[in-house]
């Protein structure tokens, strides 16, 4: 696929989200994920963003993410990375043992993965996120250990620790492993977590782990209900306007070839039954939570519309409140999925 057609078909895609939207947007943050974007020249992008500049006002400091594979780290292209203005590198480890690579079906090994984070840090990139997951096939809870400790002796800004799901489309899906017990798993997150306390990682959301305030910005919004404009194959989107019926989903085409067509997005309402379920599947994965004067604003309804599950889930000590500030309690923490089954339509 030629970078300079792709480009040119993000550019395009970005103008007609744009012209969506009745008055001027600012854009606060650029992430740039799915499939391995890493292979992308720095030239690619500094085209992507200049066009992006030359259509739409971008916030000053602007965070820019870009998702890397270990096994696409070269060091010259990651310095120009950083020269053309990314600021923040997110680098898919999985995990520092080879035998879970292999088991996930990755390219990469530990040695790379640990050369491609040298480059990174090499190259500048001082706001860094590693990706880890645990309850892998045959994973014992002191080789979970071990991975969060080779992380944290890295001392990245950022490190994302999450638990493998079995997603459908998958392999795993298809031909499931064999996982470890939930207890077993829950005894080893645990521990983990304990250990990125004790080394000044803050969880600040289900999955996600910073150090000196480093929080991703651009998850933070999302995870807040804001809007996001999703651009690329495959890529999903929410825009907000002014009345609940006016929040939209956009999806691109998911095939490249398709997208490179510009065969049309498919747009969809969230209905407004559907606002308060849509709204506590973001926010409720932070851990501060939300306040219903948010809930009101973002979503365009009234706070009576989270009732009476919200009240239900506060008595089942699910939920913790301060005075309009609602959030997860331990035990709420650890089954969000029965907070989040009390508010479906």
């Amino acid at each position: 696929m030629p970078e300079q057609a792709y480009i040119d078909a993000l550019l395009k895609d970005l103008q007609q989200d744009l012209s969506l939207f009745d008055t001027a947007i600012t854009i606060s943050s650029i992430f740039i994920g799915g499939g391995t974007p890493s292979l992308f020249s720095a030239a690619a992008f500094d085209k992507l963003f200049t066009g992006i500049s030359e259509l739409v006002a971008l916030q000053d400091e602007l965070e820019i993410t870009l998702e890397a594979n270990p096994g696409t780290f070269e060091s010259n292209k990651f310095v120009a990375y950083r020269a053309i203005g990314i600021n923040r590198l997110s680098i898919g480890i999985q995990s520092f043992n080879n035998q879970h690579l292999q088991r996930l079906g990755r390219v990469h090994s530990a040695e790379e993965a640990l050369t491609a984070i040298q480059i990174a840090q090499q190259a500048g990139f001082d706001n860094l996120n590693l990706d880890l997951m645990f309850g892998l096939p045959d994973q014992t809870n002191s080789q979970m250990l071990n991975d969060v400790e080779t992380a944290i002796s890295i001392q990245p800004s950022h490190i994302s620790f999450y638990q493998l799901s079995l997603e459908p489309n998958t392999y795993f899906h298809k031909y499931p492993p064999k996982l470890p017990e939930d207890e077993k798993i829950f005894l080893g997150q645990q521990q983990c977590q304990q250990l990125l306390a004790e080394s000044a990682y803050e969880q600040y959301e289900i999955s996600a782990y910073s150090k000196n305030n480093a929080t991703c910005q651009h998850n933070l919004n999302y995870w807040q209900f804001g809007d996001y404009l999703g651009i690329g194959a495959g890529a999903h989107g929410k825009l907000s306007f002014s009345r609940p019926e006016k929040i939209l989903r956009t999806m691109k085409p998911k095939s490249p070839e398709q997208y490179l067509k510009h065969e049309k997005s498919m747009i969809t309402a969230i209905k407004e039954d559907e606002l308060p379920l849509e709204f506590l599947m973001n926010q409720l994965r932070i851990k501060s939570g939300f306040n219903l004067d948010h809930y009101q604003r973002v979503t365009g309804l009234n706070a009576t519309t989270l009732q009476p599950a919200l009240t239900e889930c506060v008595n089942k000590g699910l939920l913790i409140q301060q005075n309009h500030q609602f959030y997860c309690s331990e035990k709420g923490w650890n089954f969000i999925d029965d907070i989040l089954a009390s508010f479906i339509p």
